[in-house]
């Protein structure tokens, strides 16, 4: 018993778990849901009847929230499935680094700049409307340990 001394932990967390069982027959479009272990929004669902003996299918149609990716799956209506908590913030775009990091600030005026500018259609705008001179909020989605800016928009906020 004495080696116990010897224990180090170099992060403790809650122990959350980033999901949560929900049934599938409960599971709604424009929901979340896991699809091959990443976060998706749910676009397409449609249940089949049962067969002579079974249970009847809810097949899903989800697009990864982070990657654009479409997944399916087909699963008894019966059976569980792991709902991602998902969660979005809006933070205020103070500043774009030299290597593409953002710096965001929070509602309560926390900075945090761990954040890269998003690929696609999202960075573009967001480097447009910042080189112009726009006070920019950026919505970030958070799940499963991963962030991305999913959309920016002009703050009207501060114009009253």
């Amino acid at each position: 018993m004495a080696d116990i001394d010897d224990t180090h932990f170099e992060t403790g967390d809650s122990g959350a778990s980033a999901t949560y069982p929900m049934q599938c027959s409960a599971l709604r479009k424009n929901g979340f849901v896991m699809l091959k272990s990443r976060p998706c929004k749910i676009v397409e669902m449609s249940t089949s009847k049962t067969g002579k003996h079974g249970h009847a299918k809810v097949h899903l149609v989800g697009i990864d929230i982070f990657t654009g990716k479409k997944y399916e799956d087909i699963c008894p209506s019966t059976h569980n499935m792991d709902v991602p908590h998902v969660k979005r913030e809006d933070y205020q775009l103070t500043d774009i680094s030299d290597d593409g990091y953002l710096s965001l600030m929070s509602d309560n005026g926390d900075l945090r700049e761990d954040l890269k500018v998003p690929e696609g259609e999202v960075g573009a705008q967001l480097r447009a409307d910042y080189d112009a001179g726009k006070d920019i909020l950026c919505t970030v989605l958070k799940s499963c340990g991963e962030e991305v800016v999913i959309a920016v928009k002009t703050n009207t906020a501060l114009d009253k």
